[in-house]
């Protein structure tokens, strides 16, 4: 066993880089009644008028997650913290005084899912012990976006090993550099939902105003319904995964997981841009710096046509979830929309050919990307690590690895070709473009994440908005899912409804 290997196999509990020279630990320091946690565009409004620093702010998050992450309940949400932060918040202090603004996100907090490339002190693992001493020379595209307008990447945060593309029954959340993450919601700590369930814990229990997850199908709007925030999953092109640890690039996207709409909103306009490195953002419509905040203008949904979808995605619903759906209905109707109920989709046979096929492609190409000191270079080198230490990293055991290393890794295998056809006809031209057509619809509304294969695989935007509780506590988000690059319409739906229901609730730590 080698040193790098030796290291990876031992403590790998996450790191919490505190800097400053105060210890919350020691009670040094308390910033609990000093000033409230606010959603970003609050921060932003109090730093423009000089109310609040920088360095407050991050204070004031960096409490809450010793208080609630690593102790009380351990949610275990954060993987690691920037040991670098505090210096960056000071400095971006200095700025502003100086009338220096970088951007809409001039020294606010942002946490980003352990599976996107940052080159600083922290590592980029996607929860996996081969990569746990790994630091990537690269920023992410949309991390030096981020950086560009002025963010703080203060952590990152846990999420299901290798965004849950490992085994067949992995629970969400889990893996095995960072452990499980937990629900802040109901009192058995209910599902966090997959992957980026850190991120959306991270939100829900006000460890960060803004966060940032990847999605190949669900692991944006699973934990964001879950965990009672709004996500945001866009169009295949919106976003640059460059710098992103893949599973399939077919269906792959970063997105905004957030307290808010109009945060959702504008975290996207900072992220959403073209990068040659991705050639599939050049065929986005929306320009470099386009505002996405300027669709949040409407008080009410008149002329709007909306479909619940019926069949087959109401199958697993309880009474319960039955009547948090259609009390969304009655809101949206009473904001002015009409809601054209049993709409109608395609049954699919559910396979995960496209993506075993496209992950050892994807993956490989990422990890060779890495420096040179790296010892891990493919998927195989993964799966005789995991093997070596299967003790602590073959807990739930690597099938999904497994079958995936089988497949050539060329993208030449006939069967890859036919069920990515396949997926395109059911998902677009026999389902949502159909549906949207027949019933002339502006967007199609699902219970939580049970839309969000069929959009996945379309490569279609979704975004969830709070929309309840069951009595068990567990949070119900309300999807709206439109046709590529239907943001715009997205974002003015799901506002008008977030602000004139107001269904979010904090969670009780």
């Amino acid at each position: 066993m080698d040193e790098v290997e030796s290291k990876a196999v031992a403590d790998v509990a996450p790191t919490m880089g505190w800097v400053g020279g105060k210890s919350l630990v020691r009670g040094d320091l308390s910033m609990s009644d000093l000033m409230p946690v606010h959603q970003a565009t609050t921060w932003e409004q109090l730093l423009n008028n000089r109310e609040v620093s920088s360095t407050e702010i991050l204070w004031r998050y960096i409490e809450r997650i010793v208080r609630w992450d690593q102790d009380g309940p351990q949610l275990n949400a954060v993987a690691e913290m920037n040991p670098d932060a505090m210096s960056i918040a000071e400095a971006l202090d200095q700025e502003r005084n100086l009338g220096k603004i970088r951007g809409p996100l001039h020294g606010i907090p942002v946490m980003i899912k352990d599976n996107i490339a940052t080159a600083d002190k922290m590592h980029t693992t996607a929860g996996t012990l081969a990569l746990a001493h790994v630091r990537t020379p690269f920023d992410a595209h949309l991390v030096a976006r981020l950086r560009d307008a002025g963010a703080i990447i203060f952590g990152k945060t846990n999420l299901t090993e290798l965004a849950n593309f490992m085994s067949d029954h992995m629970p969400n959340g889990y893996s095995a550099r960072g452990g499980q993450v937990r629900n802040p919601y109901g009192p058995g700590r209910l599902d966090t939902g997959g992957s980026s369930a850190g991120s959306g814990v991270a939100v829900a229990a006000e460890f960060t105003p803004l966060a940032i997850g990847t999605e190949t199908s669900g692991s944006i709007l699973s934990p964001s319904s879950q965990n009672s925030i709004v996500g945001l999953k866009p169009s295949i092109g919106v976003v640059s995964r460059a710098g992103i640890v893949p599973i399939a690039h077919s269906q792959d996207t970063a997105g905004p997981m957030v307290p808010t709409v109009r945060d959702a909103a504008l975290l996207l306009s900072v992220i959403a841009g073209p990068d040659p490195s991705d050639p599939v953002t050049l065929s986005s419509p929306f320009p470099d710096g386009h505002d996405f905040t300027q669709y949040l203008n409407a008080d009410n949904l008149s002329r709007v046509r909306l479909g619940l979808i019926g069949g087959t995605y109401r199958d697993d619903w309880s009474d319960e979830d039955a009547g948090l759906m259609m009390r969304a209905v009655k809101d949206l109707r009473g904001l002015g929309a009409e809601v054209v109920e049993d709409v109608t989709l395609p049954n699919h046979d559910f396979s995960y050919d496209v993506l075993l096929y496209e992950f050892k492609v994807g993956l490989n190409a990422y990890l060779q990307q890495l420096g040179p000191e790296v010892a891990v270079r493919t998927l195989g080198d993964i799966i005789q690590f995991n093997h070596r230490h299967a003790e602590r990293a073959l807990r739930y055991g690597q099938s999904v690895l497994l079958a995936a290393e089988a497949t050539r890794g060329t993208l030449i295998e006939s069967r890859y070709w036919r069920s990515r056809q396949h997926d395109l006809k059911w998902s677009r031209t026999d389902g949502l473009d159909r549906a949207m057509s027949d019933n002339q619809l502006d967007a199609v509304l699902f219970y939580g994440n049970y839309g969000a294969d069929i959009a996945a695989r379309a490569g279609y935007p979704s975004i969830t908005v709070p929309a309840g509780y069951r009595t068990d506590g567990k949070p119900v988000g309300l999807t709206f899912a439109g046709l590529r690059f239907s943001e715009p319409t997205l974002l003015r739906l799901a506002y008008v409804y977030e602000q004139k229901t107001q269904r979010r609730q904090l969670p009780e730590l």
